[in-house]
């Protein structure tokens, strides 16, 4: 590290055409990479991402998701559900360095019923780490997820953990990868046996072996095979270097970024195998700030003025301040503790003068930030999820949707007198995605809607626990919900009116349909061709 300023290093050729370039005598600030983790639910994700903390520096020590109760609960499950359950259920934003880099981590949720907010902060990486369970491949949630990232384009960098216990064959995994995800495949580590017979792994690029990296060491413990691995082992690795040569795709930094190829690493994150060598390979070659996709046009991280989304909303970070924080990307521009920036869906000018940088639960002001870095926003209900704000130009940010719920249930309050209460309540977890709300136009009842059954406990488990309300939660009348909309105003008003019974409104009073079966949605959109049923609202 040189004399700058903390935080800066002299300007090289990934940064050199960053925005705003600071005063003269500070360097440009250092490379970004911001991505995400995506996963089945227990291969590995919260542990692989302490992991990094620990390299990066951000934290001193790791505690296991389903460690015994004593035991401190990890960093990144800050929620009362996710202590007790053992399962990220919330996106969680964390900062750290390694390399000479700046790392802005998003951790997702694992759980398919969480896959809105999921989606959403997808919105706002620009790559994603895909962890697989030696033992189990591909499972249907890394799937799904894995999908959502082709929909955006977001290049894929998978790690296939535990290999440190028995599981499948390193080749059937590899093949498994190409064929079901259609992708192409470049190993760059490979295990030298698995489970009890594990001696670590062969690094395919630098021909090393890489033996046990423990955070803060200044690298792995890397040699020749020679002395370190039993004769055969030795012998079938090298069988095995010559298939992977011949068989496989060589690492391309274009066809990786575009997407079509995915470098996978093997590794033991419980163990800190093969943790180093996944940073060390999103540092070389992971894809810095890319393009943000607008109503008019791509906003490019090099344009002078500040732009960015806000792509999250969380309420009550911290029960003790009842605090609400939006999570905003920076898209383009030099950001500075103090400016103020325009909120396009509203107009009006909103000065941001608390930015903050998070790692789980710790915060620390925010003085400047640059595109890719995510700061959060403390305020009180003026910023949603879908927000652009902008130095300049009345831009809007696309591609943070709202999806038609699976699920519908009735809202019961038990003590009546509190529903001004379950009313912000209601409003308050819908912003943050954690479930859908809709108003009926007939009477005072409240619907709400989710992807899965989870979204539905964790409301209630929030609601009790942030809010101090006891609620339950009745079987709807509704099987599903369409938002509507039509060409023709009168036409839309037609159908509303003729259909008040089965019409709610959203939080954004946006017209909702709630059919009581797939049958009736069916005999709806036959009979009123002119209405547009949709499972989608882009969140503006």
């Amino acid at each position: 590290m040189n004399d700058a300023a903390p935080g800066f290093l002299p300007e090289t050729s990934e940064n050199a055409s960053l925005p705003n370039k600071p005063p003269s005598g500070l360097a440009a600030p250092l490379p970004r990479r911001t991505f995400a983790i995506i996963s089945h639910p227990d291969a590995g994700k919260t542990t692989l991402t302490e992991k990094l903390l620990l390299f990066g520096g951000a934290i001193r020590e790791a505690g296991m998701v389903k460690a015994r109760r004593e035991r401190r609960h990890t960093r990144s499950d800050w929620m009362k559900i996710e202590q007790q359950r053992g399962i990220s259920v919330s996106s969680s934003v964390m900062t750290f360095e390694f390399g000479n880099t700046v790392f802005n981590l998003l951790d997702t949720p694992g759980h398919q019923d969480f896959s809105e907010d999921t989606y959403r902060t997808l919105t706002a990486v620009d790559s994603a780490v895909m962890i697989i369970d030696a033992a189990k491949g591909i499972e249907l949630q890394t799937r799904k997820l894995f999908e959502v990232c082709r929909l955006r384009d977001i290049p894929i960098t998978t790690f296939i953990n535990k290999v440190d216990r028995e599981g499948r064959n390193p080749f059937e995994l590899v093949d498994e990868i190409a064929q079901t995800l259609a992708l192409d495949v470049s190993p760059m580590t490979w295990p030298i046996g698995m489970g009890g017979l594990f001696r670590g792994c062969w690094d395919l690029q630098r021909k090393r072996l890489i033996g046990l990296a423990r955070p803060g060491d200044e690298a792995a413990a890397a040699g020749t095979l020679a002395g370190h691995v039993p004769v055969e082992q030795a012998a079938e690795l090298r069988e095995d270097a010559e298939m992977i040569e011949a068989g496989y795709s060589a690492f391309d930094l274009e066809s990786y970024r575009a997407g079509h190829l995915t470098p996978i690493y093997f590794g033991s994150a419980l163990e800190d195998y093969g943790v180093r060598e996944l940073l060390e390979g999103l540092v070389a070659h992971a894809p810095p700030p890319r393009g943000q996709p607008a109503d008019a046009r791509t906003v490019v991280p090099s344009e002078p003025e500040v732009t960015g989304i806000v792509f999250k909303v969380q309420a009550n970070m911290d029960p003790n301040h009842r605090d609400r924080i939006a999570f905003l990307r920076i898209c383009s521009g030099r950001f500075q503790r103090g400016m103020k920036l325009h909120q396009v869906r509203t107009g009006k000018i909103f000065s941001v003068q608390s930015p903050i940088f998070f790692f789980a639960q710790e915060r620390s002001l925010a003085e400047e930030a640059w595109p890719g870095d995510i700061i959060g926003i403390p305020n009180h209900g003026t910023l949603r999820v879908g927000d652009t704000l902008t130095e300049g130009e009345r831009i809007r940010f696309s591609g943070v949707p709202d999806f038609a719920p699976e699920i519908l249930r009735r809202v019961r309050l038990d003590d009546p007198m509190r529903a001004k209460q379950m009313r912000r309540a209601l409003e308050d977890l819908a912003e943050e995605g954690v479930v859908q709300v809709f108003r009926s136009l007939l009477g005072s009842e409240w619907i709400v809607g989710a992807v899965g059954a989870l979204q539905l406990d964790v409301l209630t488990t929030r609601i009790e626990h942030e809010y101090k309300l006891k609620v339950g939660l009745e079987p709807a009348s509704y099987d599903t919900a369409r938002w509507i909309g039509a060409d023709e105003p009168l036409r839309l008003k037609e159908f509303v009116e003729a259909n008040r019974h089965a019409m709610s409104e959203d939080r954004d009073g946006a017209p909702v349909f709630l059919a009581r079966n797939a049958w009736e949605l069916n005999y709806m959109t036959e009979k009123w061709p002119e209405i547009r049923f949709r499972t989608t609202k882009e969140r503006v």
